[in-house]
């Protein structure tokens, strides 16, 4: 997956991602945190790259997505051993 960082500062953040899919499942996780203040993802037009954007108050943006992408890791491993205790 690629990932362009499009603009960057201590509390924004603005990432151009090739998939819609993995803006919307950051949005939704890092709207769970309680430092993040913002987090949404744009496009011009559907044939154009979403972007998303956030904005924290307590910690960096980078940090916060680090954190989101750790919590997805975790709940997929979780969903990942259910379905393998289902066999």
């Amino acid at each position: 997956m690629e990932m362009n960082i499009l603009e960057s500062s201590k509390e924004e953040i603005k990432v151009e991602f090739e998939d819609l899919t993995i803006a919307e499942i950051l949005r939704v996780y890092l709207n769970q945190d309680s430092n993040v203040v913002t987090a949404v993802w744009r496009r011009k037009h559907p044939t154009e790259k979403p972007v998303l954007f956030v904005k924290t108050k307590g910690k960096t943006p980078k940090k916060a997505i680090d954190d989101a992408v750790k919590q997805i890791t975790k709940d997929l491993e979780k969903v990942e051993n259910d379905f393998k205790k289902l066999k």
